[in-house]
């Protein structure tokens, strides 16, 4: 080997091999990261309490509620299923709560529909017709468009309520006076109709706003009971049966809808499709 000039020569590397401690030398990383999400995630929510109104702010707060219902109402019991059986009553469907005729939902109750039995939930079914019937008309013509600008409905314990108001523009009568403008005739013209699909009695209550205290002689009274007459009149004349209607109420300024009592939307009319077991 010594002769052999021309050999190519051998090397030999020794490296040092340092064994690691573990993964520890990276674990400030991660702590680093969730340090900065945190504090973008609460720059983000100071940005939103201030960029935000408090509307947007209850829609947010709303958006991360849970909306999923637990046992609210289904049943009597207080075991998991709030009840002995889904088959122990007359069951009828329901959309999430499995109620039943004898355990209504909630929004039943709210609307009257559960009272009273089968014979009272079919009287809110046809109260729920007529009160589609009636918005429906408006886009008829723009008479009735402009005539169903001044009525607002609801179903109550009492039975349909359709709520006939004066607008800043455009009153009911003429000022302080049970003269009817020619949109209330309209109005009157189109409850008689609608209200031809049953047969229910109806009751007519009349609502003025409140006159200032400085007056002599204060006409709240005798002008809204003259106002209910009148619509009652005018609805008899254009087809309502005079019997069906059951009484007539003036209330005066003493329910006011708005903070205001002065306020023009407190003039208004209220005729009420009765239920039958009222």
């Amino acid at each position: 080997m010594a002769g052999q000039s021309n050999a190519a020569p051998v090397i030999i590397k020794r490296k040092k091999i340092i064994q690691a401690g573990g993964h520890h030398g990276g674990a400030w990383k991660v702590a680093y990261a969730d340090f900065v999400t945190a504090m973008m995630a609460f720059f983000m929510l100071m940005w939103l309490l201030n960029a935000t109104t408090e509307k947007q702010r209850k829609g947010l707060a709303d958006y991360f509620n849970p909306v999923i219902a637990v046992n609210r109402i289904s049943g009597g019991g207080d075991g998991a299923f709030g009840g002995d059986s889904v088959f122990s009553e007359e069951t009828l469907a329901r959309n999430g709560t499995g109620a039943s005729a004898a355990q209504p939902t909630e929004a039943q109750q709210a609307q009257g529909l559960a009272e009273g039995g089968p014979e009272s939930a079919g009287d809110a079914i046809l109260l729920r017709e007529v009160e589609r019937a009636l918005t429906a008309r408006g886009g008829e013509s723009m008479t009735m468009e402009r005539a169903l600008r001044h009525v607002v409905t609801k179903v109550t314990d009492e039975g349909l309520v359709v709520e006939i108001f004066d607008l800043p523009d455009v009153p009911l009568f003429a000022p302080d006076s049970a003269e009817p403008a020619p949109v209330l005739r309209d109005i009157a013209a189109l409850l008689a109709e609608t209200l031809a699909l049953t047969t229910n009695g109806l009751a007519v209550n009349g609502h003025v706003r409140a006159y200032p205290i400085t007056l002599i002689e204060n006409p709240v009274w005798p002008l809204s009971t003259a106002r209910a007459q009148m619509l009652r009149g005018l609805m008899e004349t254009a087809g309502l049966p005079p019997q069906r209607v059951h009484r007539i109420s003036g209330h005066a300024d003493r329910k006011p809808v708005t903070p205001d009592p002065m306020a023009v939307r407190n003039n208004r009319m209220e005729v009420i499709l009765l239920r039958r077991d009222r």
